[in-house]
């Protein structure tokens, strides 16, 4: 006899909310709840383990569950702890926050930010990438220093750099004007030689961020933001006979204003509010 999908699905939806009173007994029930579920239902296997699961409770006595099934069960029982560790540090932001985000939480525009971030957490190699998910979205409730549009590029962002490329620009932004000299020595020490796999890393590492629009070189401006073009400088008496070194101390690398806000949405735990001299959300 077939089950009942509707059942399976009730019975699914009450699983979750009865973890989430488990989880963080303190936060509003009505509005994390919207929010969980959009974040769970994003991640295609939860609905499945929690059916399993389910499942599985009531086969025990049966003696009908396979060492596979025990098995997956098992490897996803992991993931599903570090799922609800994650929602539980969200929530404790929230409520650090306060009932102004009430609206902003429940809104299909951030719900759709919601899905996109947990569908990167689930494909996240790493504790760091996921905690950078966590961070964004928690920031991205309660300040507005840009777009839901500009979120969803970060966000594509931490699924897209690896973390390495989150080491360059966390150096960057810990010292503007850093060369890339000093951010070789600082985060690896010691310099390969400039024909090695570890010198063509790092190029594609400052080359992936500055086409990417994260970093570039400093520049001076105008008092009204215009770049201006840097002096040539005529080189006198014989040229060099090699090339540029990947490790060159000249030139200062420095966050562009995307870059920036990408480092307080995704690497900080709590960026200022807007309200702290911007305006309210």
């Amino acid at each position: 006899m077939l089950s009942n999908p509707e059942s399976n699905e009730d019975k699914t939806i009450e699983f979750i909310r009865t973890e989430l009173v488990k989880a963080s007994p303190s936060i509003g029930r009505r509005v994390f709840e919207k929010f969980a579920l959009a974040a769970l239902g994003s991640i295609p296997w939860v609905g499945g383990f929690i059916s399993a699961a389910l499942s599985l409770k009531m086969e025990e006595g049966k003696h009908r569950v396979t060492t596979m099934q025990t098995q997956w069960l098992e490897e996803h029982s992991k993931k599903i702890e570090r799922l609800w560790e994650t929602l539980n540090e969200i929530a404790v932001r929230f409520e650090t926050l306060g009932e102004q985000i009430d609206e902003r939480i429940q809104s299909e525009g951030y719900l759709d930010l919601v899905r996109k971030a947990f569908r990167v957490w689930d494909h996240a190699d790493t504790d760091e990438k996921r905690r950078y998910v966590g961070n964004i979205v928690s920031n991205s409730s309660g300040t507005r220093l840009c777009s839901d549009d500009v979120v969803r590029l970060f966000i594509d962002w931490i699924a897209m750099y690896h973390e390495s490329h989150f080491a360059v620009i966390r150096k960057i932004y810990q010292e503007p004007g850093v060369t890339r000299y000093n951010i070789w020595q600082e985060i690896y020490g010691e310099f390969p030689r400039e024909d090695s796999a570890e010198t063509d890393l790092f190029k594609l590492l400052i080359r992936d961020l500055s086409t990417g629009g994260v970093i570039r070189q400093a520049r001076d401006t105008t008092e009204d933001g215009k770049f201006l073009r840097k002096q040539l400088h005529r080189q006198r008496g014989h040229a060099s006979l090699t090339m540029e070194s990947a490790f060159e101390d000249t030139k200062p690398y420095v966050l562009t204003e995307l870059g920036k806000q990408f480092v307080h949405y995704t690497m900080t735990e709590v960026v200022p509010r807007i309200g702290d001299g911007v305006g309210e959300i």
